[in-house]
């Protein structure tokens, strides 16, 4: 076997090498991908359904509660007044705390996403 046999073959195996290589790596990331989409969609699809049923819940609750509070004060008017203010002063301490909000759900979403 001459040197340039040798290195003819040498050169052979490691193109085939590098294209399985190449070929299992694209695999490997079809499959990431893939895991990555139905993951995120499984978390959409989660929220828009939970979301939806707890939005209807706190409607009916509020205006259940702004009738209550309106038939003990005498005046239906001041019940949803009360019931208004008590979701604005929500709403302000959510806005308040909203970079702890984010940090939690980056941190969970990295631990969902990312394997360790």
């Amino acid at each position: 076997m001459t040197v340039f046999e040798s290195l003819n073959k040498a050169t052979d195996r490691a193109t085939d090498t590098a294209e399985k290589y190449v070929k299992t790596s694209k695999e490997y990331f079809k499959l990431k991908v893939f895991q990555q989409l139905t993951l995120t969609l499984s978390l959409v699809t989660k929220f828009a359904v939970i979301g939806g049923l707890i939005a209807f819940s706190l409607i009916f609750m509020a205006v259940a509660g702004a009738i209550a509070i309106g038939e003990y004060l005498g005046n239906m008017s001041l019940g949803y007044l009360i019931m208004g203010v008590l979701f604005l002063l929500f709403s302000f301490i959510v806005y308040l705390i909203r970079s702890h909000i984010n940090s939690k759900i980056i941190s969970s979403m990295a631990d969902e996403f990312f394997d360790k």
